[in-house]
């Protein structure tokens, strides 16, 4: 058997699968693509995360592209996290090419152009669907978390969330939270310190000041109602294919505290309300953050925290997060030894630095007799990928270097025009679109406010009123004049007078 047909017999055979799975292009050996020698992962696999790595322009959102399309073909629905603005071509089909055919030729795959359903979503003031989320949704410790707050700090935020829910005035969005601060250090101090204890006036100003800076960066347009129903994530359409629910971005990459913001209340909402998946054989829901970095470098170690216990748990939801960046390095080993899919573009050795990373990163990768891993890393050209997928049984697949399938959709953004006829085709536009600015604790203390303002001044003005009306009790300084008369040195002096005349007699 020649060194070919055993690579071919090794791939196909660790790429055959009994259940779903879907294709992502065929092996590569010394350089040039094996045909038939498909190169495949299944979809009972898929909620065990995954990685999409490689330098800028090898060919990162093709993959993306590609799997989405593939996942949506199976009924599995898709929600991409669309940074840089390129991923809206998924709503129109491609259109053949002669490259895209002579790749195709030796990939052994016939290629297809096809649209799929897609819906656009947005966090900040771009057209699309709303996403928004109440304060209250997210309670008081992913509160905290989010805006770094110390123990102390996170206390005083839980007695907040206390006293809200005792006296039924909801948290919708961050004007509310803001008021309630102020709140429970003026003119709630009393109330607050006969309930809950004193609050200090220092902590609550550095709450404050963390709300101000997360405003800053946009999260006043994301907290409030209409609230997103994650389920709404789910949806199939008339055909059997999931929707691929784009997140535009594009707008927010210097803003990456509302994107960790949100990132966060979304996985924390889903593993909340998706039921336990168990082993179905497919996932529910598959999640692609494109630029990760973005989530982790700017993100706190208690943000930080709660991203790896979600990426450990979600799983079980019957969902796969599929993080994709630059370099492996810029997700933590925490989440990294969490990823059961790797698909590594090219990288680039121009520093001792980076030679180095291509060492380490080889490491992460099944040993090969057919590779030397951290030389195949260094030459890949673009739209080929060193594969690593777990097997039914949860075991590594062989590993391969990959020509990755061309995107079956337009590998171009949409014209504003094709933009807005499918933001307007959109029933989730409908649905949450409509701005709701409902009473909630912001007007409700604003009301308390005033009625015991109102109410103080009824009680000075009654007080006022009753010492008007009350009779004087001081006794009058002012002398009788008769008393005065009788009492008068003249008056005595003659009295006297008087007396001695008469005793002489």
């Amino acid at each position: 058997m020649t060194t070919n047909d055993a690579f071919f017999k090794e791939i196909t055979e660790g790429n055959t699968f009994k259940g779903e799975y879907i294709t992502m292009g065929s092996a590569i050996l010394n350089e040039q693509p094996i045909k038939n020698a498909y190169v495949n992962i299944p979809l009972k696999t898929l909620n065990r995360h995954g990685l999409i790595a490689g330098a800028t322009g090898t060919g990162k959102t093709k993959t993306l592209q590609v799997m989405a399309e593939n996942l949506s073909e199976k009924g599995i629905p898709v929600l991409l996290m669309d940074i840089k603005g390129d991923l809206s071509g998924l709503a129109k089909p491609g259109e053949n090419h002669v490259k895209i055919d002579e790749r195709h030729e030796k990939i052994g795959l016939p290629f297809t152009a096809k649209s799929f359903p897609v819906d656009l979503l947005t966090l900040s003031e771009q057209d699309g669907v709303r996403l928004r989320a109440t304060v209250s949704e997210f309670g008081p410790i992913l509160l905290s978390r989010i805006l770094d707050l110390t123990d102390t700090q996170s206390g005083i935020v839980s007695v907040i969330f206390k006293y809200c829910d005792d006296n039924k005035l909801p948290l919708l969005d961050l004007k509310d939270f803001k008021k309630i601060l102020q709140y429970a250090t003026q003119e709630g101090k009393a109330e607050f310190q006969e309930a809950y204890g004193r609050i200090s006036t220092a902590s609550t100003g550095a709450i404050l000041r963390k709300v101000v800076e997360l405003e800053q960066q946009g999260a006043d347009l994301f907290f409030g109602e209409t609230s997103f129903d994650v389920q709404d994530l789910t949806r199939i359409d008339n055909e059997g294919r999931g929707y691929i629910n784009i997140l535009r971005l594009t707008d927010i990459q210097d803003r990456p505290k509302l994107f960790s913001t949100f990132m966060l209340s979304l996985l924390a909402e889903i593993y909340t309300t998706f039921p336990e998946q168990g082993d179905s054989g497919r996932p529910e829901l598959v999640i692609f953050i494109d630029e990760a970095h973005l989530i982790f470098n700017e993100a706190s170690k208690a943000l930080l925290n709660q991203i790896e216990s979600i990426v450990k748990l979600i799983r079980s939801k019957g969902v796969g997060l599929y993080f994709v960046t630059q370099n492996p390095t810029d997700v933590p080993e925490a989440v990294l030894g969490q990823l059961g899919l790797k698909i590594q573009h090219a990288l680039r050795a121009f520093t001792a630095k980076d030679r180095k990373a291509i060492k380490l990163t080889a490491q992460n990768y099944p040993d090969s007799e057919y590779y030397d891993t951290a030389t195949v890393l260094t030459n890949l050209g673009t739209g080929e990928a060193l594969v690593s997928a777990l097997d039914e049984k949860g075991r590594p697949t062989p590993l391969a270097a990959t020509m990755m399938r061309a995107p079956m959709s337009r590998m171009d953004v949409l014209t504003t025009g094709e933009l807005s006829e499918l933001i307007s085709k959109s029933k989730l536009v409908k649905k949450y679109n409509e701005t709701i600015d409902r009473e909630s604790a912001y007007e409700l203390l604003n009301e308390k406010i005033k009625l015991a303002e109102a109410e103080a001044e009824k009680e000075a003005e009654r007080q006022k009123e009753s010492k008007k009306k009350a009779p004087t009790r001081r006794k009058s300084t002012a002398m009788n004049p008769i008393v005065k008369v009788l009492t008068s040195a003249t008056f005595i002096r003659s009295v006297f007078g008087i007396l001695t005349k008469v005793m002489k007699k």
